[in-house]
């Protein structure tokens, strides 16, 4: 297997410039120290990631289960990985978290389809955006797309640099697998 050209930067390697985000979300995850290759667009990433992850309207569940299918549609073993564990966090089952990669029903379900039209047309149609909005808000629908936007940013990031899921999550998934 090929050495990564920009693998997740080590302390001792840590840019200069992004020093203050070191001891943030910044060096806490594999992604970000993939990022740090790039210190302009991680400090330019940080009002967006907040925004996206901390903020937004959809509220840790919904977020999570647009995360989850993002991640599976996209193929992204590290964004999957990363996300079970915390949509584990939030107290989703397992087997909620397994129809994401499928076709859950309910409000799960209508979010995943939107996710998938997102990927599939580009757009959200209008009748799945008229039954979202009267389920989550339109608010929400706003932060469904720019978190997929978002994601599918990561995830190329991810894959292009095969960034390793962080040892943390490997070993929580290997004790305890989807």
């Amino acid at each position: 297997m090929p050495i990564s050209p920009c693998p997740p930067i080590e302390d001792s390697d840590w840019p200069s410039s992004v020093a203050d985000m070191r001891e943030g979300f910044a060096g806490k995850l594999n992604v970000y120290r993939t990022m740090a290759h790039h210190p302009s667009l991680l400090r330019s990433w940080a009002p967006l990631r907040q925004h996206i992850v901390v903020d937004n309207a959809l509220g840790p569940i919904r977020s999570e289960i647009v995360i989850l299918r993002t991640g599976h549609r996209l193929g992204s073993s590290y964004e999957w990985a990363h996300h079970v564990s915390r949509a584990r966090s939030l107290g989703l089952s397992d087997e909620r978290i397994r129809a994401v990669a499928a076709m859950p029903e309910g409000e799960d379900g209508l979010i995943v389809q939107a996710v998938d039209a997102l990927f599939d047309l580009r757009h959200i149609p209008a009748a799945l955006e008229r039954e979202l909005a009267d389920s989550i808000g339109r608010e929400a629908i706003f932060d469904l797309i720019a978190t997929v936007g978002f994601y599918i940013t990561l995830g190329g990031i991810l894959m292009t640099y095969e960034t390793p899921i962080d040892d943390a999550i490997a070993s929580e998934l290997e004790a305890n697998p989807i």
